[in-house]
């Protein structure tokens, strides 16, 4: 198992990176306990902000929310160096999220730069930075925000992207990928919520259940999941069920997740371990760069260690309280 995990690590580490990939990559080397990897994954974000604080920045991007899923990282940078430049950094980063990026009336923030959309994805992007750094009462404001746009009822899913601006959806699809960076980033906004948050915390319980229960009605024989998950017309793929299966074995670990789960996430988790090739890399993803096809992904390789971390967190049982002490590996 070790053996696959480094596999997978140096297949990762391999991946050319957008901002968004280079957070949750650096997230998952932060969650596997290789915080070395992850802090040099935090100062490559920092290295590459642009003038308006935005982290993690190749080419031209107008993404508002994605530079700021590498927040943790850096914010743990930050602690474990004393860095200034990294500090410095990090203040830039949390100027962009809290006073600068473009939000609507109501104050949640806007996936783009230079469109006022409401995607899914930002529930990830965002919300955990601003917990991790101690704004409670703003990632909350940003999830309840994106949660109460995106909702579908009839579904018990979240869709995909909405148009501020127009008032309507442009993609009303129930992605299964966006429904996994939804239900990962709640997991991670109630993990860092303090003492005094108690009603907040059973409000994204009962969320991240109503999502699971629906998604996992969607469920392949396979273990796998079609891309949009009430379509089975659109392609498999397994990222969508990693995610899921880390929001799982987090919420059994911590408490506030049903057992009987389980036996889902270990489906999903043999699905994934069957999608991993001779070079490491998790095939069957929803994949780059045009994410429209099954395929290879950073964030497919992420979500792999992601869950594996959190699976040996559960398996150590329920005295296993640190976020950090969540080795994938023999590191």
């Amino acid at each position: 198992m070790d053996q696959l995990i480094e596999q997978v690590k140096r297949a990762t580490l391999a991946m050319q990176r957008y901002s968004w990939e280079q957070g949750v990559v650096a997230q998952a080397f932060l969650e596997c306990g290789d915080t070395e990897t992850a802090i040099l994954l935090a100062v490559e974000g920092a290295n590459r902000q642009d003038e308006l604080g935005r982290c993690a920045q190749i080419g031209w991007q107008s993404a508002a929310t994605d530079p700021c899923a590498i927040g943790e990282a850096l914010l743990h940078a930050c602690e474990a160096t004393g860095d200034p430049a990294l500090i410095q950094a990090k203040d830039r980063l949390l100027q962009w999220a809290l006073k600068d990026a473009p939000r609507n009336r109501d104050g949640v923030v806007y996936h783009l730069g230079d469109k006022p959309e409401i995607w899914v994805d930002s529930m990830y992007m965002l919300p955990p930075f601003l917990a991790r750094a101690g704004y409670y009462g703003e990632a909350l404001l940003q999830l309840n925000g994106y949660w109460q746009v995106l909702f579908d009822r009839e579904k018990q899913l979240l869709s995909h992207q909405w148009d501020d601006g127009k008032k309507a959806f442009i993609r009303k699809d129930v992605w299964g990928v966006g429904n996994g960076w939804a239900a990962a980033g709640m997991a991670r906004v109630r993990a860092l919520l303090p003492n005094g948050y108690e009603a907040q915390k059973r409000q994204i319980a009962e969320q991240v259940a109503f999502l699971l229960n629906a998604a996992l009605r969607w469920q392949r024989p396979d273990g796998m999941f079609h891309d949009v998950l009430d379509r089975p017309e659109t392609f498999s793929e397994i990222n969508c069920g990693q995610m899921f299966a880390y929001t799982i074995y987090r919420g059994v670990h911590e408490g506030w997740l049903d057992g009987g789960l389980i036996e889902a996430a270990e489906k999903i988790r043999g699905a994934a371990h069957r999608s991993v090739d001779q070079y490491g890399l998790v095939r069957n993803v929803c994949g780059m760069p045009t994410f429209d096809k099954p395929g290879v992904a950073p964030e497919g390789q992420a979500f792999f260690l992601l869950m594996e971390a959190a699976r040996a967190r559960w398996a150590r049982g329920p005295s296993d309280k640190l976020v950090l002490d969540t080795e994938c590996s023999e590191e």
